[in-house]
């Protein structure tokens, strides 16, 4: 009888695991942009399925001094509002899910994911 009460359970706890998110609220895919460094060399930066709801602060742009990413493509499932200013503040533009880019015109220092 406890074999089978043990079992149950433990059958009981995979089922939960299992049916539990493995992302919690995460936009699956890419967002990438280009950064520039101080001697005015450009590099892309990418953020690999991004948390949803949360802001994030680009780490390449976010002290203040360093100048703003610009280029950015959304190829996440989830709409992309990137802003001009640290922890989404300032201006705003959306991009759409799967692919859509903005050009260089376009400078970003923070991103939220719907």
């Amino acid at each position: 009888m406890r074999l089978r009460s043990t079992v149950a359970a433990a059958v009981a706890a995979a089922a939960l695991v299992l049916t539990l998110p493995t992302s919690a609220e995460a936009a699956q895919g890419q967002f990438s942009y280009v950064f520039h460094d101080w001697s005015g060399g450009s590099h892309v930066g990418v953020l690999d399925n991004p948390q949803s709801r949360e802001c994030i602060t680009l780490p390449e742009t976010g002290n203040g001094y360093a100048p703003p990413a610009d280029s950015p493509r959304n190829s996440t499932d989830a709409t992309a509002v990137v802003f001009t200013g640290v922890d989404c503040t300032g201006d705003s533009f959306s991009l759409r899910p799967f692919g859509e880019r903005a050009s260089e015109r376009l400078k970003l220092r923070s991103v939220v994911f719907s």
